[in-house]
């Protein structure tokens, strides 16, 4: 028998060197990596796994006087209420067809983006241009819902401004609700695609050089080498991205949402989230909005398990 084994004829085989010895020795020599990481554990626990307990609440006829545990249970009335309910059912196509626009158009965004600054030869331009795409990112949200309000004006606006110039009457585009969609994903894209390029620029910086190398000796010119090496270089990065994106398919821009819509864009503006906050904060429906925010909560997972799965079937690439 091994070593690190042994038996007595009343007892079954241990380990006596044990996993618990090696798992103490590991966290008793890399101790300072884990009290890096307490704070984040700690900030999961408060503020992510705690409140789980109030998702009982979407099964509840909840009442802020009985609290929690005190409020009788209604199954899944609250369910039936939402999917009987034109409001819920019209924020969730729209939190669907905003997400579309957002993969469509945003997603390939920063990619582009990233293959561009790959391309540029003048370091001190490729800088600046970085630093420009960068910035928005970094701008309160209620600051570009203000810029954008501002470039809509129908008085003072410049795209107005610019639309007179042509001799076109003004448009009030946020008041009409099929200009909602394209001047929410435009935005998105202005305020995220410089940022979200930084993911793609690592991943290229990561690519052999030896590659191009190669490829110049073979006569190949950079649109070549971009097709044929860059892109596929780095597609297991775009694929986990691409996972994570889908994962947050029903959770569109809540901030910007509901600084730049207003009722007369409900039709195409209102998501899930902001019908979750109308219901809970200010209708005081707090078990109904619950039971929204579980549903969104369900459909992500699903999304995002699907997406990993298939990922990983078809290109050996997932998250997990």
């Amino acid at each position: 028998m091994a070593d690190n084994q042994t038996s007595t004829p009343d007892k079954p085989i241990t380990y006596s060197d044990g996993r618990a010895t090696r798992l103490f020795d590991h966290f008793k020599r890399e101790w300072q990596i884990y009290l890096m990481l307490l704070p984040t554990i700690v900030w999961f626990l408060v503020f992510l796994y705690k409140p789980m307990y109030g998702l009982q609440i979407a099964f509840k006829d909840y009442s802020i006087f009985r609290g929690v545990a005190g409020s009788p249970w209604v199954g899944w009335e609250h369910f039936q209420t939402l999917f009987t309910n034109d409001q819920f059912l019209r924020a969730v196509s729209n939190t669907i067809k905003i997400s579309a626009l957002n993969l469509l158009f945003g997603f390939p965004a920063p990619i582009i983006l990233a293959l561009l600054f790959n391309e540029v030869l003048n370091a001190t331009y490729k800088r600046t241009a970085q630093t420009i795409v960068y910035l928005p990112h970094f701008i309160s949200s209620v600051i570009i819902a203000g810029i954008v309000i501002t470039a809509f004006s129908p008085t003072a606006g410049i795209v107005n401004t610019f639309i007179s110039w042509l001799g076109f009457d003004p448009v009030y585009f946020l008041t009409q609700p099929q200009w909602f969609r394209p001047i929410f994903v435009g935005t998105g894209i202005w305020q995220e695609a410089g940022f979200g390029s930084i993911v793609f620029l690592a991943a290229i910086a990561g690519v052999n050089p030896s590659l191009y190398e190669s490829a110049v000796v073979d006569g190949a010119n950079r649109w070549q080498m971009m097709w044929k090496i860059t892109i596929p270089s780095i597609l297991p990065t775009i694929l986990i991205m691409l996972i994570i994106r889908i994962g947050n398919v029903m959770e569109v821009s809540f901030e910007l949402v509901i600084l730049l819509y207003q009722p007369s864009t409900y039709e195409t503006a209102d998501v899930v989230n902001t019908w979750v906050y109308r219901q809970g904060l200010q209708s005081g429906q707090y078990d109904l909005a619950a039971a929204a925010g579980l549903f969104n909560a369900v459909v992500a997972f699903v999304l995002v398990m699907t997406a990993n799965t298939i990922s990983r079937r078809y290109s050996r690439t997932s998250l997990w």
